[in-house]
């Protein structure tokens, strides 16, 4: 029982990659409060939870949800030791792409969904630990694009720029709060199964790149429970000397060309 009487919150904690974390940390030993826009999915996730977990409806990009969550968690589970935040997505639809199509609604709007929220839930985070005086931990996810561009299938350079900005905030948020026994890192997947593949997952072609470019385990696009383990680690005592990691889980995608 890796995680056993860890309290966790999770943002964006409701389906596909959240979700499956969030149970991980449940058979873990942990009580979850899990954070998702929609009402009907929370509902099926708590049910899911069995018990051990609570589900909140919120807008991770509002600055009130995460300590809502987080205030939430400390008053039904009697604390607050781990963040995890996946909540983030494409802006494809609404402008983000290659840069000379790449429109300014389109960048402001991957900005709030992907950093922005981010930060806000980092700093309620870091709020509540510090106030708690017993440090804590934080998981923020990535992407192996902000790292590792695929330019032929995969250009959405304001997508990119936040996911890379992930690193760049954990390290230095990592940093600057060691001395408080805060730790931070990062998960990086590649392609993963989520709502927000679905436009990757219903073209041939780019899934036969994909297989190339993720050839671990046969070449095959990644499952959430891919990243469990991942975040199992950070959220225990296991990982009580890293901090400001990355953690790229992508099977085999930054080392692999890629090819048709």
């Amino acid at each position: 029982m890796w995680l056993e009487s860890k309290k966790i919150v999770v943002i964006g904690g409701t389906t596909g990659m959240g979700l499956s974390a969030a149970l991980a940390f449940v058979r873990e030993g942990a009580q979850v409060v899990v954070v998702g826009r929609n009402p009907e999915s929370c509902t099926i996730a708590e049910q899911q939870l069995d018990g051990n977990g609570l589900a909140m409806s919120g807008d991770a990009s509002d600055p009130q949800t995460a300590p809502k969550a987080i205030a939430l968690c400390q008053q039904i589970f009697g604390g607050f030791d781990g963040l995890y935040h996946v909540a983030g997505g494409s802006g494809r639809r609404f402008g983000d792409g290659p840069l000379h199509e790449l429109t300014l609604d389109g960048w402001h709007y991957t900005v709030n969904l992907n950093l922005t929220s981010l930060m806000l839930s980092n700093q309620a985070a870091v709020r509540a630990f510090r106030a708690q005086g017993e440090g804590g931990t934080i998981l923020n996810m990535g992407s192996v694009l902000g790292s590792r561009p695929s330019p032929a299938y995969f250009a959405t350079h304001a997508y990119a720029a936040m996911k890379s900005g992930v690193i760049g905030f954990t390290k230095s948020v990592a940093a600057y709060y060691a001395n408080d026994n805060i730790r931070v890192n990062v998960i990086a997947p590649a392609l993963v199964e989520t709502p927000m593949a679905q436009r990757a997952t219903k073209d041939e072609t780019i899934m036969a790149f994909t297989r190339t470019k993720q050839p671990l385990d046969g070449g095959r696009i990644g499952l959430p429970h891919d990243l469990d383990g991942g975040a199992v680690y950070f959220m225990s005592d296991y990982s009580a000397f890293a901090t400001g990691q990355v953690l790229t889980i992508d099977g085999g995608w930054s080392v692999s060309d890629g090819q048709l």
